[in-house]
């Protein structure tokens, strides 16, 4: 079939799908740190005050300048401005749900709670430096994890020196935790 005579609707339906929100169990809430919280908090706001606003303006000028079909400027405003939207529904959504801990509280803590710093050891001798947080503050590259994560389920509630087992695909895993810490209030 010639491209000619297909529906565009597909593509806008496609583009208006809203990100899915990390799996968390059933019943529980989303638990985010106060520096997560803020962060999702600043986006939502610049997106609604800032960008917003610039996009709507531009998509303006440019259904004023008469015909829509081929005015690029209108084209790609509009479909910024579905980004946006989507993007502001997802931000509302998850700041609806979370629910703030502050893992300064824990300070001076041995045992692995939310917000936890944690230094482990595997059976295989690798160690290394996790930090455990909401669903929608993990950044791997920072060792930040979700409190979801099969890592982190395995640390929960242990204490420095206790040796936990992580289920992995290629076998039960030994990992040895080290420190905890939690950052000062």
């Amino acid at each position: 079939m010639n491209k000619a005579f297909t529906r565009e609707d597909s593509a806008t339906e496609q583009d208006d799908e809203e990100p899915r929100l990390p799996e968390l169990p059933p019943g529980s809430k989303n638990y985010i740190t106060p520096a997560g919280y803020a962060r999702l908090r600043d986006e939502l706001k610049a997106l609604i005050e800032r960008d917003r606003p610039q996009v709507v303006e531009i998509v303006s000028w440019a259904a004023s300048n008469g015909d829509r079909s081929e005015n690029g400027d209108y084209i790609y405003g509009k479909k910024r401005l579905r980004e946006i939207d989507r993007r502001i529904r997802f931000l509302t959504k998850r700041l609806d749900l979370a629910e703030v801990v502050d893992p300064s509280r824990q300070h001076g803590n041995t045992q692995v709670f939310f917000g936890a710093t944690v230094r482990y050891v595997e059976d295989n001798g690798a160690e290394r430096r996790v930090t455990i947080v909401g669903a929608d503050e993990v950044d791997l590259e920072c060792g930040h994890i979700s409190w979801v994560s099969p890592v982190a389920r395995a640390l929960l509630k242990a204490r420095e020196g206790d040796v936990v087992s992580l289920p992995t695909p290629g076998g039960v895993l030994q990992i040895e935790v080290v420190d905890v810490r939690y950052p000062a209030p």
